[in-house]
């Protein structure tokens, strides 16, 4: 049978019921996802000190793990890419779902930094895989003119997630608080049945195309660099969740918050925000018909948001969740830049771009994790000092990548990405 045959065989038009349940499924997956991946910064104190650690281990081998989990995503993330262009959207997202969700039960039963260490980078593995596949799936099924609400859908309730693993590690211990996110995660397997692969990948499919080809984005300039210019613009979010939330603690100290702040609480705020943040952005980039400028509004908002945060010395303790909360929604272009990684590359490569994007933006809290103990050494122990360098690095970087990159609103992304 010659290509344009099983071209033809190829259906016009994907079922409406399909397309609802991709995004109820990538959906609730980012859920799942987001509150294992949160939940560690929520438990981390209480999880390591029952295990025996306290004083500046508890920092130390915080940092440690975060990392070892960022390193599983990283590698996760080739992993997972290649295999969504190779075997399809969904062997992708449902693999993925089950990995980080046995993981996250193992997470409960853990007793050592070691065992911790082993099931966090397993954790990060399969999380790697969940969002880029959900969204390159939704993305793929969706009318161009509508791809930005079903993806808007998909990043707000998955990032709600993060409020959820906040409440309920207030009623649970942390382990059972892991046990919840790996039933959850394995409870999601269920609504496997309904969810359809996409039609532009079983086109590609058929083709006698390089397909999940992770060193074609090293091929030449044009294509690294407007694959580099989508990590870049991503990396103050995780800057800020990564380092300034997660930290939260030991900066409220520093700047002597009027009261004791919870990590939990901050993140509970920060991703509180984040959940509008990405419906305003979701909204705006509709209305404006534009992904960059969206992105431009939201990242002047991230540098407001991030100096307020080095600014409040002696605020209250109200106040500075409250600038938690601006943090979050001034990063909420989270679904944006998702968007954009998906539209900027062809069928036969984008499941590996939207993968591993943002496991390399989650990725980038490793050195800038390193950065900034470095510079906290260097800056006779000043944590703001080493945080405004840090800060200031990524949203340089961010607003140069951004300023080079390609408008995609609307993009026909039915296109295989050639050297």
């Amino acid at each position: 049978m010659n290509h344009l045959s099983v071209l033809n065989q190829v259906p016009k038009k994907t079922n409406t019921y399909a397309v609802y349940a991709a995004v109820i499924v990538a959906a609730l997956g980012y859920f799942v996802d987001i509150y294992d991946l949160l939940l560690f910064s929520i438990v981390r104190v209480p999880s390591l000190k029952s295990i025996g650690l306290s004083g500046k281990a508890l920092t130390d081998s915080g940092i440690f793990l975060l990392n070892v989990q960022m390193v599983g995503m990283l590698l996760g993330g080739i992993f997972w890419g290649i295999l969504g262009d190779k075997k399809g959207r969904l062997s992708v997202l449902f693999g993925s779902i089950f990995l980080y969700s046995i993981a996250n039960i193992a997470n409960g039963f853990v007793h050592s930094v070691e065992s911790y260490a082993l099931w966090r980078f397993i954790a990060g593995f399969g999380l790697a895989g969940e969002l880029g596949a959900g969204i390159t799936l939704v993305a793929e099924l969706m009318p161009k003119g509508k791809r930005g609400q079903a993806t808007t859908i998909v990043a707000s309730v998955g990032v709600s997630g993060a409020v959820a693993a906040y409440y309920i590690a207030q009623y649970f211990t942390w382990q059972v608080s892991y046990f919840i996110g790996g039933g959850l995660g394995l409870s999601l397997l269920l609504l496997r049945i309904g969810v359809s692969e996409s039609g532009m990948f079983y086109k590609v499919s058929q083709q006698e195309t390089s397909r999940g080809n992770f060193l074609l984005l090293f091929s030449n300039w044009r294509i690294f660099l407007k694959y580099l210019r989508c990590i870049i613009i991503g990396v103050p979010l995780w800057f800020v969740v990564g380092i300034l939330i997660t930290l939260s603690p030991e900066f409220g100290k520093v700047l002597k918050v009027q009261g004791v702040v919870d990590a939990g609480s901050a993140v509970a705020c920060c991703y509180g925000g984040l959940v509008f943040g990405d419906i305003a952005s979701g909204i705006l980039s509709q209305l404006l018909k534009s992904r960059i400028k969206v992105v431009f509004v939201f990242l002047c908002l991230s540098t407001i948001g991030i100096t307020c945060y080095f600014f409040i010395e002696n605020a209250s303790l109200q106040t500075f969740y409250l600038i938690c909360v601006f943090l979050g929604f001034s990063v909420g272009y989270w679904v944006i830049f998702m968007t954009i990684a998906t539209e900027q590359f062809g069928t036969n490569i984008r499941a590996t771009v939207t993968t591993t994007v943002p496991n390399f933006v989650r990725a980038a809290v490793v050195p800038l994790s390193l950065l900034f103990q470095f510079l906290y050494t260097l800056l006779d122990d000043s944590l703001i000092y080493a945080g405004a360098v840090v800060g200031l690095l990524c949203l340089s970087i961010a607003f140069w990548s951004l300023i080079k990159m390609k408008e995609s609103f609307s993009t026909d992304l039915d296109f295989i990405e050639e050297r």
